[in-house]
């Protein structure tokens, strides 16, 4: 069908009549003024899209109804212009990629069909550990462990970048993909094909929200979605609910950005945003720059929204234009925005939209806070934070809690390090980290952490060297000011040398700790701590040997540092005694708000971002030298243990199979609450006692050569074994944490994928029962993947975050939701019964199904396939199998 809205269509500039852009502002709608600006973004998308595949005029109709329908479960097709990758999520849709090539010309297809024909950006800022720190060159070791750790997975990314038209690939080393985003990638408005019109982006990275600060509408989705994605498929959603986030006032002196957004995470995981776009406006919001904006837009996952929206403002272009952005483009980007009215000014009400719901945050409220010890949601003032951490050790086991004796909250271990005697106590910090995206993008913390720093060695403290200090920036700008300002040196005394650029400890590639310091721990069984400038502190997430992890600012990271131990208050003791025998405060040496900005002004300049940029594909020497094949279609090497052809698409064909009842399903796992994706597919260490340790043992590899899960996502081998592998995992049928499970037919406690296999031969179906937020965290698809290679048919949670419910939808793994008021609990599960799930032959969105026990009870629970393309992707066995039968055909 032609385009009905081709009547609004005009050139942005009588100059250049070839450039032109759907003029929504001529719509002469009144409901039009009354959207939110990120569902006007989603409006802009179905009308220039409204002729391509399940995009119709009733579409638009239902945005522009946004007011009315939106509780109504009512879907639409949303076709982002973008699509982002890192290399842990990048390598296995690349894997995919190569795989249903082959799968299309099986079936007589013509395989360069699977092309993404949006661009694509992938980023590799996950595959660097921080094994060296502390030294001068730390940075070139870690590069240089890094390339010889993952040579292959690079080599085969360089092979997608050739093979692939409109994949770029950002080579290890130029930073980590938000920030890399932030400051270079994002257009805020696109000009492509003739058109202008608003920038939009999903990512297989649940921090993809990032951009929502610069005003870009973008999310993480699973790997897998993504994939349909950058193959043309639109993204099938829910119109969402719309959460109008209000800030009024002014921070006070000491507050920095990550007090703010762990502020706002705690009040929004309170309010309950899981599925909704959260949008900011008010006053408050002129008063935030946009790396204050775009720090509180990555944490969205944490809070739980879909997105978390700054609509574009004038501070927004000025930053298009301090990022060394080309003048004349941005200009463009403004008049377009205003020809739109997509223009914001934070301090005019009468342009604040309709809502479903106005939640409030007064600025000069917050206070400096850290969160922890084992959620981004469990926020703690920094003036609480001895307190808290000391109720914390004797409460019972769980978010807030350790349950160590009473007896034993003193515990001191004596150890040696370096020749030198120390001591480890319950609240010691073993590792302080700046990094992650998160702050390491926002200039005013960072150069408040080396200001702090500058102070602190002025005044004589130091950090105790045994503590694993690192600074890991997101991009080589902020080396660049770090230095020019001065205060690189002064970070550097302190331990904070810059080891590389990349995601890091945030991630959990910390890298080891003194042998000497995880003996202590052990010993005494103590509470280590981690503190880190990142985004998440999940238990097992940052290191293994560190029970509690607190999120705190880069300047409080140095701080806790400073003082060794968590078990300080500011306020009332010195962070240290100087060699002349004073006694420093935190207070003496904190930077003001005023201090940061003027260093801010002089030193983060255009000429930056240019610089760093314009050289960012080529820059790197040890990536230009990889050798990589040519060929359309990948040549798999059956040796490899890194890239191995995925069996998702053995024995497809073109002809579909209809959906069958689940009879008598074990249980192979049940779960309490917040279960999240790093427990279902944890990304770092792999333990030398594992399923996946064993399987690399057979292959002839020896422990240091495991690397990591996340590095190892290409071989489905090793994923499958390392799925419910966290150390940390709390499975309700063993009284212990580990990732362990009982194989019914047997009794006997097996590892989960031993279980898992011995079902499996036995020709017996699996399913997982789960409490609430089933599937928390990052984006990654191989917390869907892994389940359904162990042979798990459906999940039977109260909720699910909405990733890892896609996921698992793409997987064609049901997500099964008991209905309101009802759980485990209350039905008397124990998940030692056998499940029949009644598949019905026709179904329909969230429709309730009946699940039979083998104890004789029945119940109901919701199928949650939200939409009917959803429900078509299930009866293909999967998104991906759709799209093979899609390009086959």
């Amino acid at each position: 069908m032609s385009n009905p809205f081709v009547r609004i269509v005009e050139p942005l500039d009588p100059k250049q009549p070839l450039k032109k852009f759907f003029n929504l502002s001529k719509l002469e709608d009144v409901r039009y003024a009354r959207l939110p600006f990120s569902i006007r973004v989603l409006l802009e998308a179905a009308i220039r899209n409204c002729d391509e595949f399940l995009v119709k005029k009733g579409d638009v109709e239902n945005i522009l109804n946004w007011k009315v329908v939106q509780h109504k479960n009512v879907e639409v097709p949303f076709k982002p212009a973008r699509v982002i990758l890192q290399d842990f999520t990048g390598v296995p849709a690349v894997v995919d990629f190569a795989a249903m090539r082959d799968a299309v010309k099986k079936l007589g297809g013509d395989p360069e069909k699977i092309n993404p024909i949006c661009p694509a950006d992938l980023v590799i800022d996950h595959s660097i550990q921080v094994d060296f720190n502390r030294r001068s060159d730390s940075l070139q070791k870690n590069q240089d462990l890094e390339f010889e750790r993952n040579k292959e997975r690079f080599e085969f990314l360089k092979w997608g970048s050739q093979a692939f038209k409109n994949m770029r690939i950002i080579p290890p080393g130029s930073g980590i993909i938000h920030q890399v985003n932030l400051e270079y990638l994002a257009r805020v408005v696109m000009d492509q094909d003739g058109y202008y019109y608003p920038d939009s982006v999903v990512g297989t990275d649940s921090h993809t929200t990032m951009i929502d600060g610069l005003g870009v509408l973008g999310w993480g989705v699973g790997g897998i979605e993504a994939e349909a994605v950058m193959l043309g498929q639109p993204i099938s959603m829910v119109l969402p609910e719309v959460v109008g986030y209000k800030l009024l006032g002014n921070p006070q002196p000491l507050v920095t950005s990550t007090d703010i957004v762990l502020t706002i995470t705690k009040h929004l995981r309170q309010v309950g945003v899981v599925g909704k776009f959260v949008e900011f406006f008010g006053p408050g919001v002129a008063q935030l720059s946009i790396a204050d904006r775009a720090t509180i837009a990555n944490m969205c996952p944490e809070y739980g929204a879909t997105a978390a929206y700054f609509p574009v403002d004038d501070i927004s272009i000025g930053y298009l234009i301090q990022t060394g952005r080309d003048k004349e483009k941005v200009m463009c980007t403004k008049k377009y925005l205003e020809a739109v009215g997509m223009l914001r000014d934070f301090k005019n009400s009468s342009q604040d939209p309709d809502f479903t719901q106005v939640v409030e945050l007064d600025l000069h409220t917050v206070v400096p806070c850290c969160s922890g010890p084992k959620r981004p949601q469990d926020k703690v003032a920094v003036s609480d934070m001895k307190k808290d951490f000391e109720t914390c050790l004797g409460a019972k086991q769980g978010f807030k809690g350790f349950q160590i004796a009473p007896g034993k909250h003193n515990t001191i271990v004596k150890f040696n390090f370096e020749g030198c005697d120390f001591e480890l106590a319950h609240g010691s910090v073993v590792i302080a980290a700046i990094t992650s995206c998160t702050n390491t993008s926002n200039p005013s913390v960072m150069l408040g952490a080396g200001l702090l720093a500058k102070k602190a060695v002025e005044a004589g403290l130091t950090v105790k060297p045994y503590i694993k200090t690192s600074l890991s920036p997101g991009s080589g700008v902020v080396t660049y000011y770090l230095r020019e300002s001065g205060v690189m040196s002064y970070l550097s005394q302190l331990g904070f040398d810059v080891v590389g650029y990349g995601c890091m400890t945030c991630i959990g590639n910390s890298g080891p700790l003194p042998e000497s310091v995880v003996a202590a721990i052990t010993q005494g069984d103590l509470v280590a701590v981690g503190v880190l400038s990142g985004n998440r502190n999940f238990e097992g997430r940052v290191h293994p040997n560190t029970r509690a992890n607190y999120l705190a600012s880069p300047p409080l990271v140095i701080a806790y540092a400073i003082a060794g131990t968590i078990r300080i208050d500011f306020e009332k003791e010195p962070l240290g005694i100087n060699a002349s025998g004073k006694k420093i405060f935190l207070k003496d040496i904190w930077p003001t708000r005023n201090e940061i900005q003027v260093v801010e002004r002089q030193f983060v300049i255009p000429g930056m971002f240019k610089e760093v940029y314009q050289k960012i594909e080529t820059v790197n020497e040890s990536w230009n030298a990889l050798d990589a094949p040519s060929d359309k279609l990948y040549t798999w090497n059956p040796k490899s243990t890194y890239i191995k052809s995925p069996p998702f698409f053995d024995g497809l064909t073109l002809a579909l199979q209809t959906p069958k009842t689940i009879e008598n399903a074990y249980v192979l796992l049940s779960f309490g609450d917040s279960v999240t994706t790093d427990h279902i597919s944890p990304a770092g260490n792999i333990a030398r006692n594992s399923p996946a340790a064993r399987y690399l043992m057979s292959r002839g590899l020896t422990p240091r050569e495991f690397n990591s899960y996340g590095s190892r996502r290409g071989n489905d081998a090793v994923m499958a074994r390392g799925t419910f592998a966290n150390i940390r995992l709390v499975n309700k049928f063993i009284d212990k944490q580990g990732p362990q499970t009982v194989h019914f037919p047997s009794g006997e406690t097996l590892d989960v994928f031993d279980a898992a296999e011995r079902y499996k031969q036995a020709g017996h179906p699996l399913i997982v029962l789960a409490g609430k937020e089933y599937g928390a965290g990052s984006s990654r698809d191989w917390a869907a993947k892994g389940p359904f290679l162990l042979g798990v048919k459906a999940v039977l949670a109260e909720s699910y975050e909405r990733i890892h419910r896609s996921n698992l939808v793409g997987m064609g793994v049901i997500p099964l939701q008991y209905l309101p008021g009802e759980d485990a609990g209350s039905l008397g599960l124990t998940g030692r019964e056998r499940y029949t799930i009644i598949i019905p032959e026709k179904l329909k969105p969230q429709m309730n199904i009946q699940i039979k026990l083998d104890t004789g009870k029945t119940f109901h629970a919701i199928m949650r396939f939200d939409t009917d393309v959803e429900l078509t992707y299930f009866h293909n066995g999967g998104i991906l199998n759709y799209m093979i039968r899609k390009m086959a055909s």
